[in-house]
């Protein structure tokens, strides 16, 4: 049951690619070193013409050394997010799953903090990482399978909270075990969530990890659509369920894993963009991954960027993510008239 083939832009996807547009001119722009349309003209023409930008030289450090990592890390972080939300809440046929409330986040957050604690290189960091959000969903699924009898989706949050509150209290014994004038300040601002010191060695990590997640995820996309009609109908119509379930958590995982090793705990993403992408586009996974990757990036891009304007010190994400995702989250349910799926 493939259903309608997607079109490749309709007015709902094509407002989604306004907002990142807009998100990433507004991320470019503010600062403590303010860039005008003109000059970030001048210096988008000249990069693709491949001839010396004709602006002032610090404006064109601060776009490509500074801020300009800075924003694409923005945009592979709330798309791997929001993508990894998406896969979950179908693969699981569960509204309320997301990064955090399964857990992934907290584990992968104990594998990053084990691997800051033992001064690891950012590879092996990232690899700790997933190795803890594997670990953590596989509780979280287990958990579920053993408890067959009770309500699945109240057996799946209520394990992954506490799956959660497992590995959370391993980040507070290595937090008590750091250094207290080196590892603890940066376990702590780190678990707060941001994008503060990233360059484009982190681009180059996180990019391969987050496409090597989504590209199967997306080609795979009427598959996952079939596995929202239930398990019995879905091997009915001839679908591996436990291979397609096993894929699907491995590259949601891995992308989860992966971004939250650079960017720290933020916390809504997976949660609220999925919603707002189903609510745009509906539930075929054709379009709604890429809506709600699109969102999401835009999102983590218009929050960045206040976390690094509003004040003289710059806020958390994960403060922030919070702060603006709740009003929204219930707005998104109070304006759906279908269900989740």
């Amino acid at each position: 049951m493939q259903g309608k083939p997607p079109r490749l832009l309709d007015w709902r996807l094509a407002c989604a690619l306004v907002a990142l547009l807009a998100g990433l001119l507004l991320a470019l722009s503010l600062g403590s070193y303010p860039l005008g349309p003109a000059e970030l003209w001048k210096w988008s023409i000249a990069r693709l013409s491949g001839a010396l930008p004709q602006i002032d030289p610090g404006a064109v450090a601060v776009i490509e050394r500074v801020r300009g990592p800075r924003v694409l890390v923005a945009i592979i972080v709330g798309a791997a997010l929001a993508t990894a939300g998406a896969a979950y809440q179908g693969i699981f046929r569960n509204p309320l799953v997301s990064p955090d409330i399964l857990g992934v986040s907290s584990g992968a957050a104990l594998g990053a903090v084990l691997g800051i604690f033992l001064s690891f290189p950012l590879i092996a960091i990232q690899g700790l990482a997933f190795v803890g959000g594997l670990a953590a969903v596989s509780a979280v699924m287990l958990t579920a399978a053993m408890l067959r009898q009770h309500d699945r989706i109240l057996v799946l949050v209520l394990g992954g909270i506490v799956i959660g509150t497992l590995f959370g209290s391993g980040v507070a014994l290595l937090k008590v075990l750091a250094d207290p004038y080196n590892q603890l300040p940066a376990i702590t601002f780190w678990l707060l969530g941001s994008l503060a010191g990233v360059g484009l060695s982190e681009v180059w990590s996180v990019a391969p990890a987050f496409l090597l997640g989504a590209i199967p995820l997306l080609l795979l996309h009427w598959r996952l659509n079939v596995m929202t009609l239930g398990e019995e109908e879905a091997r009915a119509l001839g679908i591996d369920t436990g291979r397609l379930r096993a894929l699907t958590v491995a590259c949601a995982t891995l992308m989860t894993a992966a971004v939250v090793s650079v960017s720290g705990i933020v916390g809504w993403v997976g949660l609220l963009i999925p919603h707002l992408a189903r609510f745009l586009v509906g539930p075929s996974f054709g379009r709604l991954l890429p809506t709600a990757a699109i969102l999401g990036a835009a999102f983590l891009l218009l929050v960045d960027t206040a976390a690094r304007s509003l004040g003289r010190l710059e806020i958390p994400l994960g403060v922030l993510t919070a702060i603006i995702g709740t009003p929204v989250f219930i707005w998104v349910l109070a304006r759906s008239r279908r269900g989740w799926q």
